[in-house]
């Protein structure tokens, strides 16, 4: 029946409109049967439990959180981890979260974020942030769980098979960090973040001369500095790293590099035209966060590829680098900004201005956090790089199902979520060591030969 032999027939009589609305009224049972049975089907599952998990395999302060449901058996895991201040985001947890979120359905991971974040009056640190992101991360690891699929796919399916990684490799003299690399490229690593000790001085990322010994009385101070560290040595010292790995191992391999912020922006300036015939892959936060403005002038300045972020807490720091195109790379700390939520904001918009990702990896993430970032990384375009490649043992005795590196990339655990659960029996052999230092007191230690604190 056309359009319009259907409306001459509902206008002959009130026998053809009962037929109608007889057939209007079985149609709309139908379709609310049809949402019963579906809103059946994912009946509300309840926050019921949060706990947090301190454990330390291979010496690494970790701070796992363990989401249950009112649905037995089904958990989730995050990372909240900010190993110099682990204590402090345990108490945020257990002390403020825990209790404004238990009974919270699961499902409302963006609420949850959001009243979260303004549970706080002052908010925006990394203390309130690794703890939301515990949580939030244990929430997507759930509802991919819940959804039978790898989290991956949750966010959107693969656009890659793999997250290409890359190896870390440093030295004392430049011919050790050579052999480190070639080990790397030999174990597949096509992407390689190189660190050479500067003779005479402390060092980052590389062995450098180490501190002369101390009395437990002798406190290191401006009037009593130990770990000695000069920025213009290292600038001079960077460009011959440089030069002598290009002359060995030619441009086969990307080379990056990290100063950690610990120059002048004129020695940052100087070290990018110095590093620009290397054909660097990228240098990584070459200046402070203090100091974001100076990236406009030092973008005009060079052609050395910038990444930038793994300080960064807010989008009020790393906005303003993205769209304004100061920056190639974004280094955040998934955690550091609280979880996978505004991770995916943040790879949508860099999406937009030509920045790849290249999330802040080291080895105090936890292979979860690991997890979540490459299951972004598998579901975005912009990806650059992801950091690391591997797990120590008693790591992933800790972590059943850490994600595997096979020729350079980290591959996805093909399981609902993040494809990791940890083992609490084992995670408890491995304790935080008992009473001060709780942390690693080598950051605030470091310092010019004047005395001056380096920042960092």
């Amino acid at each position: 029946m056309n359009r319009r032999d259907m409306l001459g027939t509902l206008s002959l009589g009130g026998a053809s409109l009962l037929t109608a609305e007889s057939f209007t009224g079985a149609l709309a049972q139908n379709i609310d049967a049809a949402s019963a049975l579906t809103v059946a089907g994912t009946a509300p599952v309840k926050i019921r439990d949060i706990k947090t998990i301190l454990t330390a395999p291979n010496g690494i302060r970790l701070v796992v959180v363990k989401v249950e449901t009112s649905e037995p058996g089904l958990v989730g895991w995050g990372c909240a981890t900010f190993t110099q201040r682990a204590l402090v985001v345990q108490t945020a947890l257990e002390q403020y979260l825990k209790p404004f979120l238990i009974g919270r359905n699961v499902d409302e991971i963006e609420d949850i974020w959001q009243s979260s974040y303004v549970s706080s009056y002052w908010r925006n640190g990394p203390v309130l942030f690794n703890a939301m992101s515990g949580v939030d991360i244990a929430l997507w690891d759930i509802n991919a769980k819940r959804a039978g699929m790898p989290l991956y796919q949750l966010l959107g399916g693969k656009v890659r098979h793999g997250a290409d990684c890359y190896f870390h490799a440093s030295g004392t003299t430049l011919s050790e960090v050579e052999d480190s690399v070639r080990r790397a490229m030999e174990q597949g690593f096509r992407h390689v973040r190189v660190q050479v000790a500067t003779p005479g001085y402390a060092g980052y990322g590389a062995r450098g001369t180490p501190p002369p010994p101390t009395s437990p009385n002798d406190i290191v101070g401006p009037t009593s500095p130990k770990a000695i560290w000069e920025p213009a040595p290292y600038v001079r010292m960077v460009p011959r790293l440089f030069e002598h790995l290009r002359t060995r191992l030619g441009e086969e391999v990307e080379l990056l590099h990290d100063v950690h912020e610990r120059v002048t922006l004129n020695q940052a300036i100087n070290l990018c035209k110095s590093l620009e015939p290397y054909r660097l892959f990228f240098l990584e936060d070459p200046l402070p966060p203090e100091d974001n403005d100076h990236f406009r002038v030092l973008r005009q300045q060079t052609s050395i590829p910038i990444a930038m972020g793994e300080l960064f807490n807010t989008q009020h720091e790393y906005v303003p680098l993205i769209k304004d195109r100061l920056i190639d790379f974004i280094r955040i700390h998934i955690s550091q900004i609280g979880g996978l939520s505004p991770a995916r904001k943040v790879a949508a918009l860099c999406e937009y201005f030509g920045v790849r990702t290249a999330w802040h990896g080291p080895g105090d993430a936890s292979p979860i956090a690991h997890a979540a970032q490459l299951a972004l990384e598998l579901a975005s375009h912009n990806f650059g790089v992801h950091e690391g490649g591997g797990f120590a043992r008693d790591t992933q005795e800790v972590f059943v199902g850490c994600p595997e590196t096979k020729n350079g990339y980290m591959l996805a655990q093909e399981k609902p979520g993040l494809g990791i659960d940890v083992d609490e029996r084992v995670a408890a052999k491995f304790p935080f060591p008992s009473g001060p230092p709780n942390f690693d007191y080598s950051w605030g230690t470091t310092r010019r030969l004047d005395g001056t604190v380096i920042r960092p």
